[in-house]
């Protein structure tokens, strides 16, 4: 059974075991095999209920229950014929376990200034990433936050580093690196936020090297990493610069790049496999295009994508 809406952030944020998380998949599987007939289409089809679906599914049909859809979010891409669509029926839930993931790493969004460095997100439109940073922002107490050009960013950073104050930059890679070529500051209060790789401004580059690059010229700042796309409603990130972590009610697997049915075991590289119990009115079982390795903690890392996948949102770079 499906609890209300007004329960289920609770229910989410507070699941506390493999156990809990299990019996909750199952209910949402269940509910949404009876409710989306795409979703019931597909695991008849294959004969595996228990199955993640094919992401491309998302630029095909549409994957969403019965329930009126208060938002809908869009990938990024150069033609509306291939961005995916993400159906989203309970935008508060959004609002609600994004704050709550990011808050549980980095500390009260309220507390701290807000700066949004995400050009090509704002130029594409219908992004769930500039809905969640706008939502960060709106939560923010401290009137300086808000999205910003790069000439506005150094300005702001320029001013906020003179009074030390707390503050997050989230940051499209490519804009990052024209940041930190253009800019160069002592920031200890300063946590910079990189996502969304390089949109083909620049050469694509290793996690490793682009948080060098960007070290170089906020070198007593913290850098991190956010792993999240339209398909989702959950985020992960890093803290470590390398492992992202995802929130209790989401769950990483690895599977066989030739055989996606093929579960692998911790340490293996394959595709990323993701269980995201917030997607209870889309499809909570999704089978990513993205590389990557587990760990025996369910951390992650996400090294590439797979030849021939669409160019989407996420992070694509090397941990």
């Amino acid at each position: 059974m499906i609890p209300s809406k007004l329960q289920i952030a609770k229910e989410l944020i507070n699941l506390s075991s493999d156990e809990e998380f299990d019996r909750m998949a199952n209910s949402i599987m269940q509910y949404q095999k009876d409710s989306i007939p795409v979703l019931e289409q597909y695991w008849s089809l294959i004969n595996n209920q228990y199955a993640p679906i094919p992401i491309e599914l998302f630029k095909m049909y549409r994957i969403s229950s019965k329930e009126q859809t208060e938002v809908a979010f869009k990938s990024s891409g150069t033609t509306s014929n291939n961005r995916s669509t993400h159906h989203v029926a309970d935008i508060d839930l959004y609002k609600s376990l994004s704050l709550s993931h990011f808050e549980k790493h980095f500390g009260k969004v309220s507390d701290q200034v807000v700066l949004a460095l995400l050009p090509s997100y704002l130029e594409n439109g219908d992004s769930s990433l500039v809905f969640m940073v706008n939502h960060f922002i709106e939560t923010s107490t401290l009137a300086a936050s808000s999205f910003v050009t790069l000439a506005e960013c150094a300005d702001s950073l320029k001013k906020l580093q003179k009074t030390n104050t707390p503050t997050v930059l989230f940051g499209v890679s490519f804009a990052l690196l024209d940041l930190a070529e253009a800019l160069k500051i002592d920031f200890p209060a300063l946590t910079i936020i990189e996502t969304g790789g390089m949109k083909g401004k620049r050469k694509e580059m290793t996690r490793v090297e682009l948080h060098s690059q960007i070290n170089g010229s906020f070198s007593q700042s913290k850098i991190e990493s956010e792993y999240g796309m339209t398909e989702l409603l959950s985020q992960a990130y890093t803290t470590d610069g390398v492992w992202f972590r995802p929130p209790n009610w989401m769950r990483i697997s690895i599977t066989d790049v030739s055989d996606p049915f093929k579960t692998l075991p911790v340490g293996s590289r394959g595709l990323l496999a993701i269980t995201d119990l917030a997607n209870i009115y889309s499809c909570s079982f999704i089978q990513t295009r993205d590389v990557g390795v587990l760990n025996e903690f369910g951390g992650f890392t996400v090294e590439g994508r797979l030849d021939n996948s669409d160019i989407r949102g996420c992070n694509l770079l090397h941990p």
